[in-house]
């Protein structure tokens, strides 16, 4: 069994506690929040699409995607981004698949970081956005007793601080 991680308490004094599941914005992609299960063990953050597509913009390859972040609102948004990287990724369930990976920004609990994320159907899961652990690194601690720790963002985007 490995030996229990502490953080020296001047970091963890600056790193903001989550809970299991939180409510988080994707401003470059015109999600104004989204419902995320914070996964510590996962180490890569993802997002649910309905539909993805390639094209060329610049000479450079993008994707365009279409996702419905709510449950009860089935209203879906459409974006595109740059695409950062291609890799296989392993699900929980042991499965291997090609994912798309692309750079965001995240703003969860009053800070925006910019976060990389891959695109895949998480259309059987309760939560479209998955949030891992490279989105954590150095900002977030999990606290798994808890959830929704920073309330929900206002269903539009503000304008960047």
């Amino acid at each position: 069994m490995a030996p229990p991680i502490f953080f020296p308490p001047r970091k963890a004094a600056s790193m903001i506690v989550l809970g299991w599941r939180e409510w988080l914005a994707l401003p470059d992609l015109g999600v104004a929040r989204v419902r995320a299960k914070v996964d510590s063990g996962a180490r890569t953050s993802a997002l649910h699409v309905d539909e993805q597509w390639r094209f060329v913009e610049r000479g450079a390859p993008w994707v365009g995607f279409r996702f419905t972040p709510g449950r009860t609102r089935r209203v879906a948004i459409e974006a595109s981004a740059p695409v950062l990287d291609e890799r296989e990724v392993t699900d929980s369930g042991g499965h291997c698949n090609h994912r798309v990976f692309l750079r965001t920004h995240l703003r969860l609990a009053g800070q925006e970081r910019e976060i990389e994320i891959n695109l895949t159907d998480r259309r059987g899961m309760l939560f479209p956005m998955l949030l891992g652990r490279s989105a954590m690194d150095g900002a977030f601690m999990v606290d798994p007793a808890r959830s929704f720790l920073h309330g929900r963002p206002p269903s539009t985007l503000e304008p960047r601080p």
